[in-house]
């Protein structure tokens, strides 16, 4: 019998959600930790043994393979302790039953479990006999790992370069192979040849007879093409992709890792149309390598689901994703940061996140990879930099060196927002002949990059009153442009009614449509794109905007025939969103125009 929520909590941060399984998981709710700081996970480790008496052993950096051993055992204890949380639950007594009621309330009222309880509970049933029927039906919500593929740092020691199975990202990967968690590694930003290839090391990422994947693979992608890439490069070592988590490039928190004007719906269709396809290409070249590694052969074809996630915020958009695309699951994720039942957030920048507006959430250049990144402004760490700058000395300490990547000056890299990196790069401009204009544009670009590593923790090591090294005193946040329209902390009961349309929880009445948000945030980006040429366009360039514009184009189009065919959804805002779909194609064909009137000049 189906227990499940049909949302999932995506990964925020290092920290917001590194503890958030503990919390929701035994209400059987889906959350991602993220494995990037073990520093972070070693000291929380640390805090939960203390907090629940348990025997605390420090793993230090003394230690080999100090990185997966502190990961592996972090990861235990989460599932340890949520475990023992669940059993409390499903052990409650008719005195102490709320906690098993709680359970059941927050479940969405098509749940077939719930409806039996509710059956249950209202007959003559006796305590002992619904407790008997719950310990068999009740299920725990996973405890998920996600890796950002491209955070795979070489490590040294004693000025020696590790092996590349000491890399961060392989680390990682390990440290959670090695745990006893039967759940999903989620592989975000982009393809890693030699990290996935390392997977076929760990026997838990293969399927038994009846199709049991003890530890499933997961792959957030943008689009079809990259799911479609990925799945057969893994399937040719004999690892199968469990799911597809399908991300919106713009609308959501985090990094933004844009596409090339190719929207959501229509992406969406495309997995739709192309499911079957895709489990039986894939399956196929599965199916020979397994057999070529004597690896066991799965009975039948193994499950595939097809989640989403980036800018849900109804009731309506969350079952339209469900009902329309088939999806098996929606990812929330900025509006869980308001929710301390369920992340870890400082209430300074809880305070600062339910009062942001539209113009509070940007797309930022703070990030040293070089990405996007999804930042409120006023935030604590952003201040905590500016005043560094102000008084001469810009930059920051880098001790994590997570995201230490760039090798501009050495082979042993570093971080773009460490001190000695933006020294370096300062001294290099005050070389240059430049105007002071041009010098003042490039000093910002060089010191606007943030220690994410220490901001996205320093929450975490706050509310937990951690004693470190070098306590993180600036928080940095990265929620996504939907933040905007949630206006006050709440209770993890409040956002599972919200979710399932028991309560409305949205301040702003005029918010648009999720697919028309990440429309506009699209169009934005194009007009950045095109004004960055400043009207000089070489033969690629000109290529690229205009596959954008068209790409974009086609996604409008798509819109107005899927909304224009709708019945009862969408009814109170469909002549808005046909409106605004016909401004948007009016603005992308003057934008079109403008790209080829550079062309001809």
């Amino acid at each position: 019998m189906h227990t499940k929520h049909t949302f999932h909590i995506p990964v925020m941060g290092t920290g917001f959600t590194l503890d958030t399984p503990l919390k929701v998981s035994p209400y059987g709710m889906d959350s991602v930790v993220s494995i990037v700081d073990d520093v972070l996970i070693e000291n929380l480790r640390k805090t939960y043994c203390e907090k629940f008496e348990i025997p605390y052993q420090a793993i230090t950096n003394k230690i080999e393979d100090f990185r997966a051993k502190r990961i592996t055992s972090y990861l235990n204890l989460m599932q340890e302790l949520a475990e023992k949380k669940f059993k409390q639950i499903k052990d409650s007594t008719m005195e102490t039953g709320q906690e098993i009621k709680t359970y059941f309330n927050m479940l969405p009222d098509t749940s077939a479990i719930k409806q039996k309880f509710t059956e249950l509970t209202s007959g003559n049933t006796t305590w002992t006999e619904i407790r008997n029927w719950a310990d068999q039906h009740l299920t725990m919500g996973s405890i998920d790992v996600n890796i950002m593929t491209k955070l795979d740092k070489v490590n040294y020691k004693e000025g020696e370069k590790l092996s590349n199975e000491y890399n961060d990202a392989h680390a990682a990967l390990r440290g959670f192979a090695q745990s006893n968690l039967e759940s999903s590694l989620i592989l975000s930003a982009g393809m890693n040849p030699r990290l996935y290839s390392y997977m076929e090391n760990f026997d838990d990422f293969y399927p038994d007879k009846k199709g049991y994947i003890k530890k499933k693979i997961v792959i957030k992608v943008s689009d079809y093409r990259s799911a479609l890439i990925q799945g057969k490069f893994l399937a040719k070592k004999g690892l199968w992709v469990s799911e597809y988590r399908i991300e919106s490039g713009l609308n959501c928190g985090g990094h933004a890792f844009a596409t090339e004007g190719f929207l959501m719906g229509p992406i969406l269709q495309e997995f739709k149309d192309n499911k079957q396809d895709l489990i039986e290409t894939v399956h196929s070249i599965l199916h020979t390598a397994l057999a070529d590694r004597n690896k066991t052969q799965p009975a039948a074809k193994l499950e595939l689901k097809i989640t989403a996630q980036g800018g849900v915020g109804t009731k309506e958009e969350h079952q339209f994703l469900i009902q329309n695309y088939g999806i098996d699951s929606v990812g929330w994720g900025s509006p869980f940061l308001l929710v301390p039942e369920a992340t870890t957030v400082d209430d300074a920048t809880l305070n600062k996140l339910s009062q942001a507006t539209e113009k509070d959430l940007y797309l930022s250049n703070i990030s040293p990879l070089g990405v996007p990144f999804n930042n409120l402004r006023g935030n604590s760490k952003d201040m905590e930099k500016d005043k560094k700058i102000e008084s001469g000395r810009p930059g920051s300490p880098c001790p994590k060196e997570f995201l230490a990547l760039n090798n501009e000056y050495s082979e042993k890299t570093m971080c773009t927002a460490s001190r000695q990196y933006q020294r370096n790069k300062i001294k290099e401009l005050n070389k240059e002949d430049v105007s002071p204009s041009t010098y003042k544009s490039k000093f910002q670009s060089i010191v606007e990059k943030s220690c994410l590593c220490m901001g996205l923790g320093a929450a975490t090591e706050q509310i937990h009153g951690m004693k470190t090294e070098r306590p993180a005193k600036g928080v940095a946040v990265c929620p996504g442009p939907n933040m905007a329209y949630f206006s006050r902390t709440m209770s993890l009961k409040e956002i599972t009614d919200h979710i399932y349309g028991r309560i409305d929880l949205i301040s702003h009445k005029t918010r648009p449509h999720m697919f028309l948000k990440e429309l506009k945030l699209y169009a934005d980006h194009l007009k950045g794109k095109i004004e960055e040429t400043q009207g000089e366009l070489n033969k690629r360039q000109e290529k690229y905007l205009l596959s954008f514009t068209h790409n974009m184009k086609e996604g409008v189009d798509y819109y107005q025939e899927l909304f224009s065919k709708m019945k009862d959804k969408f009814e109170t805002s469909k002549s808005h969103i046909l409106n605004d779909l016909q401004s948007h194609m009016m603005y992308l064909d003057h934008l079109e125009a403008k790209i080829k009137n550079f062309t001809k000049a």
